[in-house]
C-alpha cells in the first residue's frame, strides 16, 4: 500500500444490500471490491490482494469459516487481515473466527461509526507494520535496499533463473581508497560519496529486474536478472564511468572525486553453484579489480572440469 494509493478493501457478503451499505460507508476513503459468495471471494482476494477483507460468516455453499481457511492456507493471501461481519453473537462463534485468523468482528446491523473505526484501526496497524518492514529492508543512509533485502531478492531471482534457464549476473562494487577519502574529507563527506554512488546506481538501472543494494560499509551489489556476461560488463562500465566523471559536492562548495572497482560473476545456464559461491565469485572478481589498479571492471571466470 503506497502513499499515493488508497487502501483497498474486499467486501464479501451474499446479500447485495449489505455490500452496498458497507460500500457507501467506506468508498470515500478506500478502494472497494465486492464478492457475493465464497468461491468468488477467494478468486477476488487472489486477483486484487486487498489490504483488508470484510467477510460474512453465514453464506450458502461456502461459509466464512471455510473461506478464511482457504485464504490463510494460501501463501499469496495468508497475510491479508480479515474482519468477520456477522449477525452471530455467541462467544463460541467469535472464538472460532479468531482461532482461524480473523483480526476483528463487526456485528450486524451495521453502525456507521463502529464500522469506520474498526476498519481504520486495522488499516492504521497495517500501515505501521509496512513502514517498519520497509525500514527494516532499507539502508537509511542511501535509501537503497539493505543486505537483508538483497538476500531476499537473491533467493527469488536465483529460483527464477533456475526455473527459466536464464543467465544471472552479480556486480560487487567497492569505493576505491574510501578510508583515505574519509580521512581527507571527513566522515560526513564520506556519507555524501556513498549517497552519490547510490544515486548513480539508480540512474543506470532501469529494468524492473535490476536490483541494487548496499552490502555494507563502502560495498554495494547489483543483481541483473536475465543478463549475460557481456550485458553485465556494459552495465558495470556505465556505472564506473558515471561515478568517475561525477563531481561529488563538498560543504565548502568545491567538488571531490572518487572511483569504484567492480567485480562480476555471471551464472549461465549449464553451470552450477550455490548462492554463497555465486556471491563469493563476484567478490573474488572485485578483489582482482582492486589488485590490478582499481577503477576497473573484472570478471571471475571459473575453470570447469
Amino acid at each position: 500500500m503506497s502513499e499515493i494509493q488508497r487502501p483497498s478493501i474486499l467486501l464479501v457478503d451474499d446479500e447485495e444490500m449489505n455490500t452496498e451499505t458497507l460500500s457507501r460507508i467506506l468508498e470515500p476513503e478506500y478502494t472497494i471490491y465486492k464478492a457475493h459468495d465464497g468461491n468468488s471471494a477467494i478468486a477476488a482476494a487472489d486477483e486484487y490482494l486487498p489490504d483488508l477483507i470484510l467477510l460474512d460468516i453465514i453464506m450458502p455453499e461456502m461459509d466464512g469459516y471455510t473461506v478464511i481457511e482457504h485464504l490463510k492456507s494460501s501463501r499469496k493471501t495468508r497475510h491479508i487481515p480479515i474482519i468477520f461481519i456477522t449477525a452471530l453473537d455467541g462467544d463460541i462463534d467469535e472464538e472460532r473466527g479468531l482461532y482461524l485468523g480473523a483480526v476483528d468482528y463487526i456485528s450486524k446491523p451495521f453502525y456507521l461509526g463502529t464500522v469506520k473505526l474498526r476498519v481504520k484501526h486495522q488499516i492504521d496497524m497495517l500501515t505501521q507494520f509496512r513502514t517498519i518492514e520497509r525500514l527494516s529492508l532499507t539502508d537509511l543512509l542511501t535509501d537503497l535496499p539493505n543486505r537483508r533485502s538483497f538476500e531476499i531478492q537473491m533467493r527469488s531471482e536465483w529460483a527464477r533463473a533456475q526455473r527459466d534457464k536464464t543467465p544471472l549476473s552479480l556486480l560487487f562494487i567497492d569505493l576505491d581508497k574510501f578510508k583515505i577519502y574519509n580521512d581527507s574529507f571527513g566522515h560526513q563527506q564520506g556519507d555524501v560519496a556513498l549517497q552519490s554512488l547510490a544515486k548513480s546506481l539508480l540512474e543506470k538501472l532501469k529494468r524492473p529486474g535490476d536490483f541494487a543494494a548496499r552490502w555494507g560499509g563502502e560495498e554495494f551489489v547489483v543483481l541483473l536478472s536475465n543478463t549475460g556476461a557481456q550485458g553485465a560488463h556494459e552495465v558495470a562500465e556505465q556505472i564506473r564511468i558515471n561515478l568517475e566523471l561525477m563531481d561529488i559536492p563538498c560543504q565548502n562548495k568545491s567538488a571531490s572525486k572518487i572511483t569504484i572497482s567492480i567485480g562480476i560473476y555471471t551464472l549461465d545456464h549449464g553451470l552450477s553453484c550455490t548462492i554463497d559461491e555465486f556471491i563469493s565469485y563476484a567478490d573474488k572478481a572485485l578483489y582482482t579489480a582492486k589488485e590490478n589498479g582499481r577503477n576497473r571492471v573484472c570478471h571471475f571466470v571459473r575453470e570447469e572440469s
